[in-house]
């Protein structure tokens, strides 16, 4: 019973997350990013370089590719992923056309300029911090807004490569394509909105990847205290986490004391002191960051071990099973 409503509160928490995340996303793309025509990427900058060159509504673009690659991804995702990315891609859907229905328009039926003429770049700067946090905090929170990010999200599964690597990739496609489009003017035009796509791109997976790292760093605790076992103990329940019990010698006190050995996510840092502190307020803790915690109850392992290396290790246990008997 607790475990199902543990499960249902966390279920409300991302949908209720990835809400604030979409409407994040579409207030900033609607209000900084389409008044200029700055091309972005993924599937909703393809649609919106669709939407700048011919006027087919960019809300209508968006789902027709996304339906298409949901049919494809959701195998790979699974069930519960992909039920949270139709939850995204219809919502996004209809904030994007309800938050075109609020902008203002000027004397030739276009969105009004928010900064004003000329401030194409500071307009691009702010809207993508806004947009690739907003994505970060649908990712953190197991959602996607389809398109590419269903793309990174398939090879980020499999690959050691971060989000906002694969979206890279796939979003300068996405951009280098405003070449093919004369309804976007002359070569020089079309090279000036392609070098201002690079820059959205470079912005939103640089933020993408700085707030979903930043969410997910993992720290280490040293805690030296003679009520270890009690540490432990409430550590252990209040965490779920295992822990290491090391032995330690005191060099000044020549005493023997035992050291626990605890890594964790760095947002459950306030948590781990409060509880030692309730505990042994005496306590000695030493925490550090680390670069990575792969395994249970963390990221994944996801290099791939070559089939001549699997064969080499299947063969060595072979011998020494033959060794043995």
């Amino acid at each position: 019973m607790i475990k199902n409503k543990e499960f249902i509160l966390s279920e409300v928490k991302d949908y209720v997350f990835i809400t604030l995340g979409l409407l994040l996303y579409s207030t900033a793309f609607t209000i900084f990013l389409m008044p200029y025509e700055i091309v972005t990427g993924g599937v909703t900058g393809m649609s919106a370089i669709i939407y700048y060159a011919t006027g087919f509504k960019l809300e209508n673009t968006y789902m027709i590719i996304n339906i298409s690659l949901l049919i494809v991804a959701l195998k790979i995702l699974g069930f519960r992923f992909m039920m949270k990315t139709i939850y995204a891609i219809f919502a996004l859907y209809f904030m994007l056309m309800f938050a075109q229905s609020l902008m203002p328009l000027d004397a030739n039926g276009n969105f009004i300029k928010v900064l004003g003429e000329g401030q194409d770049f500071m307009s691009m700067v702010i809207g993508c911090c806004i947009t690739g946090s907003s994505l970060a905090v649908v990712f953190l929170n197991n959602g996607s807004t389809g398109g590419s990010d269903i793309i990174a999200a398939c090879v980020n599964k499999y690959k050691d490569m971060s989000l906002g690597q694969v979206l890279i990739l796939v979003d300068i496609f996405i951009v280098s394509s405003c070449f093919f489009f004369p309804q976007f003017g002359e070569m020089a035009e079309r090279a000036h909105k392609v070098v201002f796509g690079y820059c959205t791109i470079i912005i939103e997976c640089f933020m993408l990847d700085f707030v979903f790292a930043r969410q997910r760093q993992s720290v280490q605790f040293m805690i030296y205290s003679r009520k270890h076992e009690e540490i432990a103990e409430i550590l252990s329940k209040e965490t779920d986490h295992g822990l290491t019990i090391l032995d330690g010698h005191g060099w000044y006190t020549g005493q023997e004391i035992k050291v626990i050995c605890l890594l964790a996510r760095k947002s459950e840092s306030q948590l781990i002191f409060r509880l030692i502190k309730m505990t042994d307020p005496n306590a000695f803790v030493s925490q550090s960051s680390v670069i990575g915690v792969y395994g249970e109850g963390f990221d994944q392992i996801k290099v791939k071990v070559k089939k001549k290396h699997e064969n080499s290790l299947r063969n060595k246990q072979q011998e020494q099973t033959s060794g043995n008997s």
